[in-house]
Formats: structure tokens, sequence, C-alpha cells
């Protein structure tokens, strides 16, 4: 009889891994004990040798589906005795953290038959969970994950429940969220009054039924979810939908749309194994699928004139329980697998812009004017974190995220293991912000912050900075910040840098886009970079978008750039697309043609006439696009960011792939760089009258041109992997079809996949360059300009 200790780090905390152990040990006869403590878990265990063995292989081979195991380290200890039975211990405080907590996940299987079975004491309780599920990050106050350290601790178990926590057999062994009606969270419902205060109603109401109630009368809930409130409306009233759109001031946005099931969502979205996974996965996303011919018919003003719905399914058994009372209370779970005609949009519960709202009093007070009603509970949301969007690419193994959040953070994406050990802290950039924090080869990326451009924004942003430095308890060595000295995330790197007494270190904005794609594949050899976005700060101090470099660590060259765009009006170019198709006539020579084809502008002459002097320009792909967009007539103006170019590519979705007759584009060298000129394919498509013709024209004139320009540069660096990134690999037809046409080249394109290609990525990025900066002081003086 031997005894070994066994140290675990990863997600060990908050899945069920202790009691997993416990069932084990016993499974095996062995003795010995389990805690969590600052690394992780500990295990000492004692027995023979075989049975040791076998212990540290299924460890690995049978755990838990939501744990990741990062590491195990097992060494000899000294014996104790012959060993009596196995025990869970309580945590062990203090010592460095290592530990990691898992993300939120949806309701099991098992929670779900009980949640609809009418004799079992959880019937219809909303807040039912187990080890196998239910909220951990957003409750989680403090590591280790113990009952005492979440918004749980103010709930005293009932002696039914507190006998399943102690149970090693039962499934609520050790859940540290483990409640039911006696004991835990309740619902609270409350209606607005005429002068639009919220007032409660009588609890003998049922708050679902009146919630559904309200719903299908055409009323806006605000519905308090897992990391924030969702603001919910009947996705089939058209006259609800528009008045959450006032309301909210979301005049054309896309909404999502939740659905009971994959039945019924079939009759909206098509989709098939893949996007079928992806929809009912764990941590239950957003999903954006291809619409049918009829469903902004079927969901009118839900997503207008956009090729895709995003559409999720219940993750919650709140949620489920408004599908449930809407198909008549029946029992067991057979309904679950029929189709269920109730539809949601559910938006995320803020002011138009503003951070994610997570306080009960705060949504009663500023959703005022926005709900007819609130459907509460009084478990607080510690962390707020917003849905997460994710599209399958075909030929990718994970769906591509568009937004990384709940259900996947603080999830860590893992680093190559021989990188830099030096701990970074990253503060992203202007839009779609996150923030990412390194510790040793781990990258923790933070949910999704938004654009910070209000000062709510920038708040959260600090709120997230203090939340996962403590949570993780991890001292930077130094900060990461984007180029562009006005973005309040690079003023708030220099403060901490100076308060923490550590280096702020600058990382180009195309630069970082790269260096994220290249952390998550964990690769550190030269490589292409092609960096396709709306705009980033250049080292020239101009607006880049479009841009062809060579990254190596550290370092990074330009070696070429799209040929730039005049952009008049800076940002109000960037938000009204006519502006950029006047700039891509006069770039034609063909400014007479301004106010004829624009003529509804009214500054249509000064555009043009300001055109024929001196005007800004840019390199950003995301400009050429609103150009092709404001030629076609197709979004004069965008009310969100990006419409124009989505618009694009659903137009040329519906037309599928076109094969070019000629080549629509120039390669030229201008002042030692490979300069690509677009401007051939504007001006075919200029002159087409078929809108999705054209929109499919520029595409493919688009993939050729980027592959011919990044294969001539292949082969003068005699570099054969590319990395693409940026909000444009965003589009599916840009990326799918230039990974093809690379691929016919004998070229390896790497994407995004851990994270999003857009800057909601950009901090991962930054922190795998200012390492490198950290052990190559000499390197990033000089940034190959």
């Amino acid at each position: 009889m031997i005894r070994r200790r066994l140290r675990v780090t990863g997600i060990v905390q908050g899945v069920g891994f202790r009691p997993f152990t416990h069932r084990l040990a016993h499974a095996l006869q062995l003795s010995g004990w389990v805690r969590n403590d600052a690394s992780g878990v500990t295990i000492e265990v004692q027995g023979d040798a075989p049975a040791l063995d076998a212990f540290a292989a299924r460890l690995r081979t049978d755990a838990p589906s939501s744990a990741q195991i990062d590491t195990l380290e097992v060494e000899p200890c000294e014996r104790l005795g012959d060993g009596a039975g196995f025990q869970i211990l309580d945590s062990e405080a203090g010592g460095t953290q290592r530990a990691t907590i898992g993300p939120d996940l949806c309701i099991c299987p098992a929670c779900l038959a009980e949640l609809f079975d009418p004799a079992n004491r959880r019937y219809r309780y909303a807040f039912i969970n187990c080890t196998d599920c239910g909220p951990r990050y957003t409750i989680a106050a403090r590591l280790p994950y113990d009952r005492a350290n979440t918004s749980m601790a103010r709930f005293a178990q009932c002696p039914a429940c507190l006998a399943e926590y102690r149970a090693p057999g039962d499934r609520r062994f050790h859940a540290e969220p483990n409640a039911c009606p006696s004991c835990g969270p309740r619902l609270g419902f409350f209606r607005a009054a005429d002068d639009g205060k919220a007032l409660p109603v009588s609890p003998t109401v049922d708050p679902v039924a009146e919630a559904l109630a309200h719903l299908r009368r055409g009323d806006v809930v605000a519905i308090k979810g897992l990391g924030g409130f969702h603001l919910a409306c009947d996705a089939r009233n058209a006259s609800a939908v528009e008045k959450l759109r006032t309301r909210k001031n979301r005049e054309e946005k896309p909404l999502a749309v939740m659905v009971a099931n994959l039945a019924s969502l079939s009759e909206f979205a098509a989709f098939g194994a893949t996007e079928a996974a992806a929809l009912n996965d764990v941590a239950r996303p957003i999903v954006l699928l291809p619409k049918r011919g009829d469903t902004d018919a079927r969901l009118p003003g839900v997503a207008p004139g956009l090729g895709w719905l995003g559409a999720m399914l219940p993750y919650t058994p709140l949620q489920y329980l408004l599908f449930h009372e809407a198909a008549g209370r029946p029992s067991g779970t057979d309904w679950l697998a029929e189709p269920q005609p109730l539809t949601l949009v559910m938006t995320s519960a803020n002011p138009h812009g503003e951070p994610l709202i997570t306080d009960d009093d705060e949504a009663l007070e500023r959703l005022r004017g926005i709900a007819d009603a609130w459907l509460l509970h009084d478990r607080e949301i510690l962390i707020r974190c917003d849905d997460s969007v994710v599209r399958p690419l075909a030929g990718q193994a994970t769906p591509q995220f568009l937004r990384r959040a709940r259900g996947y953070t603080p999830r860590a994406i893992p680093l190559a293991a021989a990188a830099s050990r030096h701990d970074v802290l990253a503060l992203g950039g202007f839009f779609k912000n996150t923030l990412c924090l390194t510790r040793g080869d781990q990258a923790f990326l933070s949910q999704h912050i938004g654009d910070l451009d209000r000062v709510a924004n920038c708040r959260a942003l600090e709120a997230a900075v203090d939340h996962l430095t403590g949570l993780l308890q991890v001292k930077p060595e130094a900060l990461a910040h984007d180029l562009h000295p006005d973005f309040f995330s690079t003023r708030l790197a220099l403060q901490l840098a100076e308060r923490w007494q550590v280096p702020a270190l600058g990382v180009q904005h195309h630069h970082a886009h790269i260096a994220a794609v290249l952390a998550e594949h964990k690769r550190d050899a030269p490589v292409l970079g092609l960096a396709l976005d709306g705009v980033g700060f250049g080292t020239d101090g101009q607006p880049w978008g479009g841009e062809l470099l060579r990254v190596d660590g550290a370092q990074f060259e330009r070696l070429g750039h799209l040929r730039p765009l005049p952009m008049l009006g800076g940002d109000r170019a960037a938000r009204e697309p006519w502006r950029m198709g006047a700039a891509a006539l006069a770039l034609l020579g063909r400014q007479d043609e301004i106010t004829t084809r624009f003529a509804k502008e009214p500054g249509a002459a000064a555009v043009a006439q300001m055109l024929r002097g001196h005007a800004p320009t840019t390199t950003s792909m995301g400009r050429w696009f609103d150009a092709a967009a404001g030629l076609l007539g197709i979004q004069p103006r965008m009310s969100f960011e990006g419409q124009a170019a989505m618009r694009l590519e659903g137009l040329a979705q519906a037309v599928g792939p076109l094969r070019l007759a000629a080549p629509l584009h120039r390669i030229d060298t201008v002042a030692g760089r490979m300069q690509l000129d677009l401007s051939p394919a504007l001006a075919e498509l200029s002159e087409m009258a078929d809108v999705k013709q054209a929109a499919a024209l520029f595409h493919a004139a688009l993939i050729y041109a980027l592959a011919d320009w990044v294969g001539a540069a292949a082969e003068s660096q005699g570099i054969r992997t590319v990395v693409c990134a940026g909000g444009c690999f965003l589009n599916a037809i840009l990326a799918l079809g230039l990974r093809s046409a690379l691929q016919h080249r004998g070229l390896t394109m790497l994407e995004a996949q851990a994270a999003p290609p857009g800057d909601g990525g950009l901090a991962l990025g930054q922190a795998w360059v200012a390492r490198r900066m950290i052990e190559q002081p000499g390197a990033w003086k000089n940034p190959g300009f």
C-alpha cells in the first residue's frame, strides 16, 4: 500500500470535480481526501499501485464534461496507517492563486426532468441546478469556489438541501448554488404604473404566468438572467418589436430571438448538424443562421434587410418556464421535442450603448419608459456577462466568435508552453472592448465590455480590471494598450502602469490583430499577416485598415496596404456610405457624377467640391466595403456599425459565388510597398443595375485580389503561412472564399477561433506582443519603419 499526492489545475472548481473524485476513489477502494485550494484541487490517495495508476488515468478520461484539466502532477507522499475512507475536506486558504473558475452552464437534462415533474420538490423552481449546470462565474466574488464566496452565501440551505449537499452519491454533492423553493432565491414581478414607476404585483400571483400574459399582449418585459437583464417581447408581434426598438433607440440593428427547441426554429432559419451543435452547446450562445425566404414576414422587424437571424435556445430554468407556461404546463419533457409557437426577442437590457444592467433597483429605475414589466429574482449578479454570439463556418472545427462572453468567460485560452511567463494586462481598443490578463501559459479574455464612448462603459472596464486581477490574484508586470493616444483604454493603461510602477507598452492595432491569432494557435515563427478592418491607428498617425504585414514576434513590417481612399468627415464618412461612394467616384476621376448619383443627399455638391482638393485618406478595408454599398445605393446611412457591409454580404449570399472573367484589381509598388487597388472592381459594379449580382461581383473580385496580393508577398518573403484577422473576417463569404483561394496557392491560412477576429480579440494580441517586448527590449523600439 502506498500514498500519492496529486495536484490538478485548470477548471476544476465549481464543476463537480471533488464529488467525481470522491466517487472514483470509492470505486477503486482508495482512501484519502480531496480539497479546493489556491492552485485548483489537491488530492491524497492511498492504496495499491495499480489502483493508484488507474485513479490518475481516470481523473483525465472520466472527469466531468465541464471540467478542464490543464496540469496533473503526481508525487509520492508518506503513507498514513492503513487508510480509512475518502473525504472531501474544507478548502485551504492562502498560497499563490492558480485556480480558475468555469463559465456559467445551461440547465442539464437531469434538472430539466425534475423541473417539469409535478411530483418533484423542485417542480417549476426557477433556480434548480446541480454540479453539472447553473451559474458559476457570474455569482463568484472570489476563489476558491465555495458557497461562502458566492452570492448564494445569504441563502442558508434547508435540511433537505443540506442533506443532498453532504451526500457523496447525490449529484448535488457540493453543488455550491444548491437551493429549493423552501430556502433559495425567489421570483418577483413588477408592473409599470401610469407614471412609469414599477409597482410590485401581489406575491400570490405567479410571476412566470404574469410575465407571459404581458408578453402575449405586446408588452416589453425586463427579465433578470444569469449575467444581466434581457428585454423581451413577442417576436411575431410587429408592433411589440417596433415598440422595443423605439424605446431602446435601436433603429435597425438586428435583434436575437429565443425559441424552445430546434423544431421551433426550423420555420425561421436553415441549419445542419454543425449549427445544431452550436445551438445546443452548454454555453448556449446566440448563433447566426441563414434566414428562410419568409422569415422577415414571420418575424417582422427582428433582423430587417439582413441574410441571417441570431437565435438561441433557453439556458436558465426561468427561460424554460416561460415556454412551459406557454405550452400549458405539460408534465415531463416530451413537449420539448415538439415545435412551440412562442418566439421571444431577447436583447440586452441596457439603455442604448451602455453596460448591461445587473441590479434590481437599477433595472427598475433605468428601464422606466422602456419596460412595461419586470420579472426579477433576489439572487445577486456579481459579474455582468452578456450573451455570446457565434457563427459556424464550413471547414472550421469551432464556430467563429462575434462576441465572447457568457458560457465561455473566464475559460482560459492556452498559450504556448515555451512562451514568455511574464504576466501582462492588456486593455484592448475602443470598439467592442475586452481586456486580457495572462498568467503563466494561460490568457484570460474578459467578457464583452462594449464601446468606450460612454462613461458607464469606461467605468465597467475599470471594474473588470479590478475583478479579473483580484479573482486570479495577478499583479501584472506590464500594461499593453493601443497606440491611439485618445482611447480611454490607453489612458487607463498609462494610469495603472504609473500606479503599479510597471511599463506601459503600446502595440499597433493591426499587429495586435495578427498576434491574437498567433497566440491561440501557439505560433512564434514569422508569418504574413492580412489585417482587414474598419480603422486602426497606424505608426504614421494615419488611419489604417487594409494591411499586409510581416510579423515576427515583437516586430512587424508593413509590406503593403490598400490604395488610400479619400475620407471626408472622419467618423461621419464611416456612418454614411454614400460619402465613400462619392470618394470612389473621385478616385475613378468621375467627380462630375457625384451630384447626379447622390442627388438625394443635401451635402453631395459640397462633398464633390471638396473631393477636387486635398482630402484625408484611409487604407481601411471597411471603407472599401462602404464605398461599394454607397455606389449601389444599398445603405446611404448606417444606424449601426458594419450595417452596409452586412447588407452587401447578404445580397451576395443570395446569388452565390461568381467566377470572374478577368481580374478587377491592380498591384502597384508605392514608396517601396505593395499597394492593392480595388478601384477597377468599383468601376465595374458602379455600372451594374442588379445590386445582388453587383454585390456578388465585389466579393468575388475582392477574394481574387487579396489572394493575388498575398500570394505575391508570400513568394517575395518566402513565407507560406498567412494569418487573417480583423473585423472584416466576420464576413463569411470573404473568410471562406479567401481560405479556399489561399489553399489553392499552397498557402496555409490561420484564423481566429478562440476569440473574435475583430476588436473583441484585440487585447489577446496586445498581451502576446507585450510579453515579447519584455523579453526583446531592443526589438520593439523600431517596429520596422
